[in-house]
């Protein structure tokens, strides 16, 4: 066994899946432990939004994981006397990432996959029925592990760099001694999850919906298949312990199911939080999803954040180790992430709030003030107005209204076929140029440093047509969604990071030119 790792992952979780996978992609060598041996057999995450599945389809996973993934349905809210008050669905087609805006999946199936191809690369090592019992960062950089397996047998490695992606009671975190700043959201819910037969399906609602009933708030949730899935808040007085009991759980669910109508998967009781780490780095160490931050659960991010945070770690890590950017770029993980976090976060837990309303004048209240703003008529609130961009950390100083957003991904022509713009292109650093807009030579260096991509987008013409200055091909999009994105943000080139958020943009090759080597410039500096 090896005695020295690149990276060490602590965690086989999704967040720590996807780590060792985009670690075993990139060619770094990495451990990845985990004290259990199996996948858990009950779902807890149930959504995962196009930004995912984006990451997903790069690692190759898209079509492994389909058969358990479904289109997440309008979520409707109703109030006191069962009348809609708010509606919550995702954008139309197309879609600008590829795929539809927000999915339910079922996570077994899913995080056995995303293990799976993580263990598939050679220069990644899984290490099952492995505790990681401490760490200590020396003098010299390197970070000693200690580990023991379920056997009792002891092993030490280092590292050049540690993630704790080992849950929200991470050893990591708590050996750091990094404590979680309280975000002040803390109610008492029962999570439950039914397999629900033919009957059972044609008894329930279509859509997700939100009870926004002060008698008892809850959350109901159409995932794939037969899976149903009902978040009930409890009562003051009421035992969680007892609350999840079989007898218990089906009277709460006599609204909907009697027993006849399905089986019961899992019934676990939590308190909901909204808690984001105050440091989520600690020299070589770092922390990463529910380690370093726990939201409520009331548009399915959860998940999704600790995916986040891994995407924007390991491409950082692949840099610095490769010596195309200096040390300090990891400083801006925790800049981009916790304030990502908090916000979406402070969001959710706004949700949580008008959900949660226990008191019957204010739900009331509450339910006027809605239709007030409404005007009478529902609007649609889209999930992906609620999830934000970047606002600080790897942007560029030219502010502007496009830098930290996803850049979109069409459908293109490619050859004889059609696909979507990253099986193109590629995930790496991405320079993508509207038209007949020339690129300097100057241009053409700086991309070349930095291994990028320089791709020029037709409007309109043959796909197979090589571009004039034989360095960049030509995509040629099928729906319009770059250059209507082009259009709105008024420019003619973007530069896109690897993990597909905008760096920057620019109106003209001399802007293009001025922003790239602002950009080498800070990787460097």
């Amino acid at each position: 066994m090896k005695s020295h790792f690149d990276v060490v992952v602590a965690g086989f979780g999704p967040s720590g899946a996807v780590a060792a996978g985009l670690l075993g992609s990139l060619g770094i060598n990495a451990l990845c432990v985990d004290q259990s041996r199996t996948v858990y057999d009950k779902p807890r995450a149930i959504a995962v939004d196009h930004e995912i599945m984006r990451v997903f389809q790069g690692m190759g996973v898209v079509d492994r994981i389909a058969e358990h993934v479904a289109v997440f349905p309008p979520s409707e809210y109703y109030g006191v006397d069962g009348q809609l008050i708010k509606r919550i669905d995702t954008v139309p087609k197309p879609y600008p990432l590829g795929y539809t805006p927000t999915m339910v999946f079922t996570q077994p199936p899913v995080e056995a996959a995303l293990r799976e191809h993580a263990g598939s690369y050679d220069c990644v090592e899984i290490s099952l029925g492995t505790e990681l019992v401490s760490f200590r960062e020396e003098p010299d950089g390197v970070v000693n592990v200690d580990l023991r397996d379920d056997g009792g047998v002891a092993r030490r490695v280092t590292c050049a760099y540690l993630i704790g992606c080992d849950g929200a009671s991470s050893t990591v975190r708590t050996q750091l001694g990094i404590e979680y700043e309280d975000l002040e959201f803390d109610e008492p819910w029962l999570v439950v999850d039914v397999r629900v037969n033919e009957q059972g399906i044609e008894k329930l609602p279509k859509v997700a919906i939100q009870y926004c009933e002060p008698s008892r708030p809850c959350t109901y949730i159409v995932g794939p298949g037969g899976h149903r899935r009902w978040e009930i808040m409890l009562l003051d007085g009421e035992d969680p312990r007892e609350m999840q009991q079989d007898q218990q759980v089906w009277k709460l669910l006599g609204r909907w199911l009697t027993p006849d109508d399905g089986a019961l998967w899992r019934a676990a009781s939590y308190r909901f939080h909204a808690l984001v780490a105050k440091e989520w780095r600690r020299g070589r160490v770092f922390i990463a999803g529910d380690a370093a931050h726990q939201q409520p659960p009331f548009i399915g991010q959860g998940m999704c954040q600790g995916v986040r945070d891994v995407v924007n770690l390991v491409w950082k890590f692949d840099a610095v180790l490769r010596g195309s950017a200096n040390a300090s770029l990891l400083d801006t993980y925790q800049t981009e992430r916790s304030a990502h976090v908090r916000q979406l976060t402070t969001r959710i837990k706004d949700l949580g709030r008008l959900i949660c309303e226990r008191n019957p004048i204010a739900a009331r209240e509450r339910d006027a003030r809605l239709l007030r703003e409404a005007g009478g008529v529902i609007r649609t609130v889209t999930r992906q107005e609620i999830v934000p961009g970047l606002v600080d950390g790897l942007l560029s100083a030219s502010a502007h209204a496009a830098n930290g957003t996803l850049f979109p991904q069409p459908r293109v022509v490619h050859g004889d076929a059609h696909a979507l713009l990253d099986t193109v292109v590629g995930d790496g650093w991405r320079i993508i140029t509207l038209g007949n807009e020339p690129a300097s030579s100057h241009v053409r260096e700086v991309v070349q440093r930095l291994g990028a991509q320089l791709v020029r987008l037709e409007t309109d013409g043959d796909p197979h047509h090589a571009v004039a200055d034989g360095v960049r091909p030509a995509v040629v999009e099928l729906d319009g969604v770059l250059t209507g994105w082009f259009d709105r943000y008024r420019c003619a080139g973007a530069i896109v990071r690897p993990d597909h958020y905008v760096y920057g943009v620019a109106e003209n090759a001399t802007a293009l030119e001025r922003e790239l080597a602002q950009l080498e410039a800070t990787l460097h500096g």
